[in-house]
């Protein structure tokens, strides 16, 4: 039976078959807890946690390359975190900037796509500009897109495609009976991108912490007791084993899951 001549239903079974059988996730997203901790069980300021974190993005980031990852999410910086001390947070943006200006170029040179998500408003302008010079530079790039979380929450990702909904309805674009599922993703963050697969959190915590709430609603997720700055390829090829371990059954049960790949 050729594409074309497939329904909807089938066309579905098939797409849902596909990521069923998935053994390597398309989009993993990291919660990097831990850089304070890691710091601090070395008798360092919490910044070095943080600065050591980045070498961690950096062979994460490798690793999702070479294991053939199409997008990689990792949460940088939550709306809630501006509640840490003063003296961190303005230690933390500028260091977001220096990795900004030092990573970029081999970013670019992997073919790495950088796309910032969150409400980059709060930021300086001096650090909006470089987000906004970083992702234009490697908009082209057809390789891996690296998602950065900075200022964001997954409440607020929800509100804002709402309120985007709201704004249609009432200028007349829409009607509210048009609002669905469907419609709201598209004006969430990532909306170009496969919902998440696998979730991973450093440092120990059993908690997702406010992060992609929508898009990783069936997200395999995986807890390390390993800080961030520790996380290297072993631990990320660990956490993709047993992602490849589980039957991901998106609210069928196992058996139907079973009939759906005996089918393909």
């Amino acid at each position: 039976m050729s594409i074309g001549s497939q329904s909807s239903a089938e066309l579905a079974n098939h797409a849902l078959t596909e990521l069923v059988k998935q053994s390597i996730p398309q989009h993993v997203a990291i919660i990097m807890d831990g850089n304070g901790r890691w710091a601090q069980a070395q008798g360092k300021p919490r910044v070095m946690g943080h600065k050591a974190g980045v070498k961690a993005v950096r062979r994460a980031v490798s690793s999702a390359r070479e294991m053939g990852v199409g997008s990689l999410t990792l949460f940088a910086f939550s709306s809630e975190n501006w509640r840490r001390p003063d003296k961190e947070v303005s230690l933390l943006m500028e260091l977001f900037f220096t990795v900004l200006q030092r990573e970029l170029k081999l970013l670019h040179k992997n073919g790495v796509r950088l796309n910032i998500i969150g409400d980059i408003s709060r930021f300086s302008a001096r650090l909006q500009k470089q987000i906004a010079s970083a992702m234009e530079k490697t908009a082209d790039n057809d390789g891996l897109i690296l998602n950065v979380a900075a200022n964001y929450g997954g409440r607020w990702d929800i509100i804002q495609a709402a309120q985007t909904l709201v704004k249609q309805v009432e200028a007349g674009e829409i009607d509210s009976s048009q609002i669905t599922e469907e419609r709201l993703s598209q004006h969430l963050s990532m909306q170009n991108q496969p919902e998440v697969d696998l979730m991973i959190r450093t440092g120990g915590d059993y908690r997702i912490s406010n992060f992609i709430l929508w898009q990783a609603a069936y997200a395999e997720l995986v807890f390390t007791d390993v800080l961030w700055p520790d996380f290297d390829e072993s631990t990320f090829k660990d956490a993709v084993d047993v992602f490849a371990t589980r039957q991901r059954r998106f609210g069928l049960t196992g058996s139907q899951i079973e009939t759906l790949q005996a089918e393909e």
